[in-house]
């Protein structure tokens, strides 16, 4: 994996734990909430395939997950497959205050840009100039997805009952000590 796409996993998982934390922490009714040894299992392998993909034009979502469940983790895998485009949004499950461990890597993932933690339109303008390929459907697609984005932010947020320009200072300020002695 290079530097710089490993760089972008640990600040995406970072992103990720704060954002389980959050949810942990405002859970009201004994919401179920993801594991959270999962979803940063997810967020840590989500561009497993990063790499070899960007020499062979490879779907590296498909490839991570083929890796993922090649080394018997199935539920990473999922993760990994749909940390681009989720295949199932649920507006009303996620009005309950329900979010499953892929929601949030493909929502952490979408708020990191490199290493760096930015807006869903800063991050929708640099993947439609870095992958929308000058093609209008291709501008659609990336579009209608981070529409999705957008609305499952909202939830995600009222739900952990923080503010969307609240991340940065929430991962600045988080104690990150204990995720590194996790085994």
């Amino acid at each position: 994996m290079l530097d710089n796409i490993r760089a972008h996993s640990l600040m995406v998982t970072r992103v990720a734990q704060v954002l389980v934390q959050g949810l942990t922490d405002s859970s009201k009714d004994n919401s179920p909430l993801p594991s959270t040894d999962l979803v940063l299992a997810g967020a840590l392998l989500h561009d497993i395939a990063k790499t070899p993909c960007l020499e062979n034009h490879c779907d590296h979502a498909k490839q991570g997950r083929d890796i993922c469940l090649e080394l018997g983790y199935p539920e990473v895998a999922e993760i990994v497959r749909e940390h681009v485009i989720l295949t199932e949004f649920s507006s009303k499950r996620y009005g309950t205050g329900y979010y499953l461990a892929k929601e949030l890597v493909y929502y952490a993932d979408k708020r990191v840009r490199h290493e760096e933690i930015v807006s869903l339109e800063e991050r929708l303008e640099y993947i439609l100039e870095r992958y929308g390929n000058n093609d209008p459907i291709r501008h659609t697609l990336i579009r209608e997805n981070f529409t999705k984005c957008q609305q499952l932010e909202t939830y995600l947020f009222l739900s952990a009952e923080m503010k969307t320009d609240a991340l940065q200072a929430a991962v600045d300020c988080y104690d990150f000590s204990a995720l590194r002695s996790r085994k």
